[in-house]
């Protein structure tokens, strides 16, 4: 049991040093929106792990933003909110981790992704909605002129939270193709 932990925490290390690396890719436009090119290995340890596992990971993760200088802080409550807590929300993308890896094992592939894509658009839309209220509270001030808060935040939140959602699905859902085991822990 001991060692199934450590090897889990292992994991949750070494995919949240991997999503910190695709997060050095350029995938920025502006300072609003991006593409979290992150979020791939968070959905692949969440499937592979479940919930806990993916927020533990997803907490690292966000710290390692920190450590790395990759943090946008304007506050102390706004770096703890879209560092801290947003980044372990990534955990409800395996909320449905069960059934993936169910149906990954009856090799019944086409239900396995069709969950996989539910769980990571729970996880996607839980991490961005602590973005969006970030925005709201915190990065106001940048909105457009004309748009309120609440429409910039929207706008850029929701665009990036779809755009990431749709780019890392495709990996995820082609890396189930390829390499079914990946998603299945020993």
């Amino acid at each position: 049991m001991r060692n199934t932990r450590l090897l889990t925490m292992l994991e949750c290390a070494i995919f949240a040093a991997l999503a910190m690396v695709l997060s050095f890719i350029p995938l920025d436009i502006g300072s609003s929106f991006s593409i979290s090119l992150g979020m791939i290995p968070m959905y692949i340890i969440a499937i592979r792990r479940g919930f806990w596992a993916a927020g533990f990971s997803g907490l690292l993760w966000g710290l390692l933003h920190f450590v790395t200088g990759k943090a946008y802080i304007l506050s102390p409550l706004q770096g703890f909110l879209e560092y801290i807590v947003a980044f372990a929300f990534i955990a409800f993308a395996g909320v449905f981790a069960v059934q993936v890896r169910g149906y990954l094992k009856e090799e019944k592939l086409g239900k396995a992704i069709g969950w996989a894509w539910g769980t990571m658009v729970i996880g996607g839309v839980a991490r961005y909605f602590w973005h969006y209220l970030a925005g709201v509270l915190f990065w106001g001030a940048y909105a457009f002129k004309g748009w309120s808060a609440q429409l910039f935040s929207l706008v850029m939140n929701g665009v990036s939270c779809i755009a990431t959602i749709i780019v890392a699905g495709i990996i995820v859902s082609v890396l189930m193709k390829i390499s079914p085991k990946l998603f299945l822990p020993k």
